[in-house]
């Protein structure tokens, strides 16, 4: 059964067909779908960003993840039962040469999975872009849906894993087979990063790994995780400092272990840094 857009009012199936219209939809119905890992490998040899969001967005390599999304997308919670859900793997969203850029570890069932943008639509996120403008690299306070008008200065947003997964924890053999997305976006807009901020370690481990594999100088031992911890590492497009940051999660907003404050200061670190001239100077 179609449903309308929240924003739009189109009528809309879950999970959304590519090319249907859906705000920000970066996939056309024609765009190739990856069916395994292998052909993960395939198309993420791309050298357009935008291609690379549209094939990301249809991928269907990992079974348990769509059919854990899609049945989400048919399932829907309570409160979001009159509004049609995203349903498939959520691209990187923001400039296409950003200086900032943040990830984390995969999007919410009842939020990126429903809004079909990154960490929009749950708790995590309203803090996260709150703070984002409070610091001045978001146009306004809220991230409600794609096409809601939103948009970053000098910042891009991606995860480690694209489709939500159960529990919040992917395998890892999900993680290995969404790596290539993910080290192919950050070769394509690592010459214009100067700051990176890891929102929790599941996302600054997967961040290091991606760039060891992309030639980076990491030091062994690795670095450890904190919140506000930075490191300069060397990569083939330039030096680029890495930042450590708690996650937004409720379960440690609730408990003051992530405060507003805690996570404005990283954000503006990073802002501080993406001003600092040309990279590599």
């Amino acid at each position: 059964m179609k449903l309308p857009h929240p924003l739009t009012g189109d009528l809309f199936d879950s999970p959304v067909p590519p090319g249907t219209g859906w705000p920000e939809d970066p996939a056309a119905r024609r765009t190739p779908v990856a069916r395994d890992a292998a052909e993960v490998v395939q198309l993420a040899r791309t050298g357009d960003l935008g291609e690379l969001d549209a094939r990301v967005s249809v991928c269907k390599a990992c079974p348990r993840l769509v059919e854990w999304r899609e049945e989400v997308a048919v399932g829907k919670r309570k409160s979001f039962a009159g509004q049609p859900y995203w349903g498939r793997p959520i691209a990187g969203w923001g400039v296409p040469e950003p200086e900032v850029l943040i990830v984390g570890l995969a999007p919410a069932a009842n939020g990126g999975n429903r809004t079909g943008r990154v960490f929009t639509g749950d708790r995590s996120g309203d803090w996260l872009f709150a703070s984002l403008y409070r610091v001045g690299l978001a146009s306004r306070p809220t991230s409600e849906h794609a096409g809601d008008g939103l948009h970053l200065f000098g910042t891009r947003m991606i995860a480690a894993v694209r489709c939500a997964p159960p529990a919040n924890k992917p395998t890892p053999a999900e993680r290995d087979t969404c790596a290539p997305w993910y080290r192919r976006e950050l070769e394509l807009v690592l010459p214009s990063t100067r700051a990176i901020v890891c929102l929790g370690k599941f996302a600054y481990d997967a961040l290091l790994t991606a760039l060891v594999a992309l030639g980076a100088g990491v030091p062994r031992p690795r670095p450890k995780f904190g919140h506000a911890v930075e490191y300069q590492i060397p990569t083939p497009y330039g030096e680029v400092t890495v930042l450590g940051c708690f996650h937004p999660s409720q379960q440690n907003t609730f408990t003051g272990k992530l405060t507003e404050e805690m996570l404005d200061a990283v954000l503006s670190r990073a802002k501080e840094l993406s001003t600092g001239g040309p990279k590599g100077s």
